[in-house]
Parts: structure tokens; sequence; C-alpha cells
């Protein structure tokens, strides 16, 4: 693809071309069915133009509309021990994990990072659900640990962006156990006073709703996302009922008091900002470019910059 086709839509006749269109300029919305031109999708950050529908956004993306520039420091995760219980099904684990680190390009299903946001400082945790579902691991538990170490050593916000299908089940026990891990990571910053606010996107379930993405200061979500510890038909089996329409998801989560706001991933960043500023008692963020206003010149009353005009 070069920067003709990156930029320019192709014309009608160009589309029954197969030697000459590329295979990924245009997405399908999977709930309107609008094709997308694949350059304005990107910068509406995957959410669609015509219905609002929320696709998924990759990790790196995320972080890139968020800070500052696309500015940001990732930070070190320690690595944990590879294939702990030589956990064998259908492959092994370590195969599966390089399957999934080729795929991505990534270490494990999180990324953290440190920058500035709004130009406020904050460290950033996201879940990358690409990696093999999400799913909570030694690593997982490891970033996390390390994200809020880094945010209590340098005095900043924690912002964690959840996506999973629960705990990563070739690590078994060791993966349950990140539950209590984090848990005492969140209650480190808790006890430092720093904030530690939740992003749920779709989907975040099992142990890690039951863990570290419902234990924030402020709870967010996307809209329309899946959230649940249980599946919707599990639920329903065991209870003998039929569940109630948009159960489990933002909105529903929303009207029942377990969540604060569902915002749209356009309008995350300002809110997030906004947020952030006032769990830090920080005054309010600065738009665009320009330095903050001086306290003492912001007070002096305007001139008139013309003279007054005489009467005849």
């Amino acid at each position: 693809m070069n920067w003709i086709t990156n930029y320019v839509r192709p014309k009608v006749n160009a589309l029954f071309s197969r030697r000459e269109t590329p295979d990924n300029l245009w997405t399908k919305c999977d709930e309107c069915g609008t094709m997308l031109f694949h350059r304005e999708l990107a910068d509406n950050l995957n959410v669609c133009t015509n219905c609002g529908h929320h696709m998924p956004i990759g990790a790196r993306e995320r972080l890139d509309s968020l800070f500052d520039g696309g500015i940001y420091s990732e930070i070190s995760v320690p690595e944990p021990v590879t294939d702990p219980l030589h956990f064998r099904d259908q492959k092994k684990y370590t195969d599966r994990l390089k399957d999934a680190r080729r795929k991505t390009g990534e270490k494990d299903a999180m990324l953290i990072a440190e920058g500035d946001m709004g130009r406020t400082g904050v460290v950033v945790a996201v879940q990358d659900f690409s990696f093999m579902g999400g799913s909570m691991s030694m690593y997982v538990g490891n970033a996390i640990v390390a994200a809020a170490e880094r945010a209590i050593e340098l005095g900043r916000p924690l912002i964690l962006f959840s996506a999973a299908g629960g705990a990563r089940m070739q690590e078994g026990i060791l993966g349950l156990m990140q539950m209590p891990r984090t848990t005492i990571a969140v209650q480190m910053l808790k006890e430092a006073s720093l904030p530690y606010v939740v992003v749920l996107t779709h989907p975040t379930t099992g142990g890690v709703t039951a863990s570290y993405a419902m234990l924030g200061d402020v709870q967010i979500a996307e809209p329309n996302a899946l959230i649940g510890f249980a599946g919707a038909r599990v639920i329903e089996q065991t209870i003998g009922e039929q569940l109630p329409e948009g159960f489990q998801r933002a909105e529903y989560l929303l009207d029942h008091g377990m969540l604060d706001r569902v915002t749209k991933r356009t309008d995350l960043k300002d809110e997030l900002v906004t947020i952030l500023r006032m769990l830090m008692k920080q005054p309010a963020a600065v738009r665009g470019d320009l330095p903050a206003p001086d306290a003492d010149a912001a007070s002096e009353p305007i001139q008139a910059a013309t003279a007054p005009i005489k009467a005849d």
C-alpha cells in the first residue's frame, strides 16, 4: 500500500480490479454493515462513523491515541517462568505463546507505559485481547504490579484498560493467583492516595472482572461493552430464568450502579484528563497548545484596544 491508496478513496471501477486494489482499504461495520474507508476509521479510533459501533483497537493504537503526540515510554516488566506447569492440550503452551507473539508482536497480553496525557503525568496499562484473548497470566500480574509501583514512585495516577476472557487456563492456579496479587497492587495505590481509574472495554469477563477490573476509584466503560463474570447462558441455566435484555452490557451496568460512566472512545481522553485532575486536586486542563494564563494577569481588567469614538 502506497501513500495514494492510503489517503485517496479508490474509484468505483477500481473496486472491481482485484490486482490494483488492496484487500484492507475498506472495513465492514459488524453492527450496521457500512463500508468504512480504512483511513477514516483509524482517524476515528475504530469507531463506526455511521452508527457509533466500537470495533476492536490494538493496545499500541490505544496508547498512541491517549498520550500527547503519541509519545510515551514503555515500562519494563519482570519476565516470569515461561511454562511452569509444562501444560499441553492440542498444542504445547510454549508453542501457543510463540504463535501469539508472532501474531501480535508483543511479549504478552499487557502493555504498560508512562507519559503525559493532556499535560497530566499518568501511568497507563492496556490489556491486549488479541494476545490469547487478553487472558490473565503471571506476566499480566507482573505488569500490573510494575505499573502500580511505577505510579507510586512518580506520584502519578494509574489508568487501566481491561479486555480479557479471564485467567489463562494454561497456567492453572498460578494464573488465578494474579487476582490477589493485583488486588494488593491496587491497595498500594490507595494507601499512596493515588487515583486508580479503570476503563472496561469489550469484553471484560472472568477472573479479571472479579479482581482488578472492578476495583477502580472511577469505573468507566466503552459503549455496549460486555462486562461480567460468568457467561449469560451459564447464569440462565443456574437460576432457571431468562435474563433481561442487554444484561451484562455497559449501559445495563450503568443503570444498576456498577459503573460511573459510559463514554465514547473518541471522548475518552478528555474525560480521563478532567477526572484525574479533579482527583489530584490540580487546576483544570488547558485546551489546545497555548500556555496556561497567568493568574495575576487574568484578574486584571481588560483595557480597551481602540480609542473611544467621539460624537460629532
